[in-house]
């Protein structure tokens, strides 16, 4: 595993056992009484167009898992499967699903090294906010994603928008909140190490162990994607934040995420 990889896989460890006693309180109610909860609209629009009733979907990056046990509920697909590299999340997306007596598998792995036992296993694959960034090369990571695709299977990307790479947010140094439409980094290639924590999950300051992760432009993207196997078959991009961290310029015309569709070939 590479040393990165290892250190977010720690370092995210901790941030669930230091999570806050709400993060993942309202998933079992939420599944059990709304249509598509833990979707944006827009993304939730765009899955209801797909036939996923009796079908495989995997999810890279599932977190908590609620993303996937909506999806599976929701679209009547027969089976899902979650990839995280954080065990106790895992275990407990695995307790979710045996709850809400829902067809999901969460797995514990880096994506990098998931091995051939999922090759071609899935019809359908998500990959929902926060998940590309953990990555330093898309090649190799949407290699192993397509090796799980079936032919013909479909792929659908909810992340942050790459415009954002440039962007500054609250808590960094050079965040002016008097201009916060002001470029500070690079578009292209930049990496970041921090040990702030995950505040989203925890609601509380404190000293973690090192995340990393790494800004990726949209043609590193579109390449992973078209390198692999896979044509590009839609793309919408929005106006408003998914990250948490720029909901202060929400719709003033900046693209700030986006839903990326393909296909395998």
């Amino acid at each position: 595993m590479d040393k990165y990889i290892e250190g977010n896989k720690a370092a995210w460890e901790e941030a669930f056992d230091l999570r806050d006693e709400s993060w993942g309180a309202d998933i079992a109610e939420r599944i059990a009484n709304e249509e598509y909860p833990f979707f944006v609209k827009e993304m939730a629009d765009v899955l209801k167009k797909i036939d996923t009733e009796g079908k495989v979907i995997g999810h890279f990056c599932c977190n908590n898992g609620r993303e996937l046990l909506s999806l599976v509920k929701n679209g009547k697909a027969s089976k899902g499967v979650g990839f995280d590299i954080a065990e106790n999340q895992v275990a407990f997306a695995n307790e979710k699903a045996k709850e809400l007596r829902i067809p999901c598998i969460f797995e514990a792995a880096n994506v990098y090294d998931i091995d051939d036992s999922y090759k071609e296993q899935f019809d359908i694959v998500i990959i929902t906010i926060g998940a590309l960034c953990w990555f330093d090369d898309l090649d190799r990571f949407f290699a192993v994603v397509a090796k799980c695709m079936k032919k013909g299977a479909l792929i659908v990307i909810n992340e942050q928008h790459p415009f954002t790479n440039m962007l500054a947010s609250e808590g960094e140094e050079v965040f002016d909140p008097e201009h916060r439409v002001e470029f500070h980094y690079s578009y292209f290639e930049h990496e970041w190490t921090g040990n702030g924590g995950m505040y989203y999950m925890t609601k509380k300051s404190y000293e973690s162990k090192t995340f990393t992760d790494y800004t990726h432009p949209m043609s590193e993207i579109v390449s992973g994607i078209c390198n692999n196997g896979m044509v590009i078959t839609g793309l919408q991009e929005f106006d408003y934040d998914l990250s948490g961290g720029f909901g202060d310029i929400d719709h003033i015309g900046c693209p700030l995420s986006m839903i990326l569709q393909g296909k395998k070939l």
